[in-house]
């Protein structure tokens, strides 16, 4: 990192670590400047260096910006388990972007369903449903049009509760829609313990607080 004029300049193994995205990812940015507004660069030394603010800025409304619900893929079996590869093909965004959100995850991104531990890192299981329920949630905004009305909020109407088990059945049930109440409760007994017929009875009490 560089200081020139006041102002901090981060050449691009320092955009890599401030962005946790890899040089191939930031690479093709730069080369797709022309289209995304990619900011132009200060040669220090003889090496580009971005100003590090105008940068940041940048590149936050490219990563979050709006994105075209039409590129998102309904198809395939929505309990299938998806590797990041797997879930960006889901939402039509490129796999970097699946890693970015395990570091710094966006509104109401799902809880994996099965973490996979690899000896340098974790792998994050998603299922199809997950990914199109949150797709669909206004909350995420991950887009501006298309997708499924938006309905009562489960997850909100669970924090008339202080039982955070019902906050949980609340979000499987919003990552499950159309599935039986004994499905997500053997779903949640498989992932938090405790029994079935405890989870049927909390599924149940979710199910109420998102009618009230």
């Amino acid at each position: 990192m560089k200081t020139a004029d006041g102002r901090q300049w981060a050449n691009r193994e320092d955009l890599i670590e401030h962005s946790g995205y890899g040089g191939t990812t930031l690479k093709r940015l730069w080369r797709d400047r022309r289209t995304n507004g990619h900011p132009e660069p200060r040669d220090i030394d003889g090496v580009m260096h971005w100003d590090l603010e105008v940068w940041a800025q940048w590149f936050a409304q490219h990563r979050d910006g709006p994105r075209d619900l039409s590129r998102v893929d309904r198809s395939g079996d929505p309990d299938e388990q998806l590797p990041p590869a797997g879930q960006a093909r889901v939402l039509g965004v490129d796999p970097a972007r699946i890693t970015q959100y395990t570091k710094n995850p966006p509104p109401e991104w799902p809880d994996p369903v099965h973490v996979e531990e690899l000896p340098t890192r974790t792998r994050e299981y998603r299922t199809r449903a997950q990914l199109w329920a949150w797709v669909d949630n206004p909350v995420s905004g991950f887009g501006t049009s298309g997708g499924r009305p938006p309905g009562p909020d489960p997850k909100a109407r669970a924090s008339k509760t202080s039982d955070p088990r019902v906050r949980l059945a609340a979000e499987a049930l919003a990552a499950m829609p159309g599935r039986k109440a004994g499905e997500v409760a053997a779903a949640l007994a498989e992932t938090h313990g405790q029994s079935v017929d405890t989870w049927k009875r909390i599924v149940t009490q979710a199910r109420k607080e998102a009618q009230q």
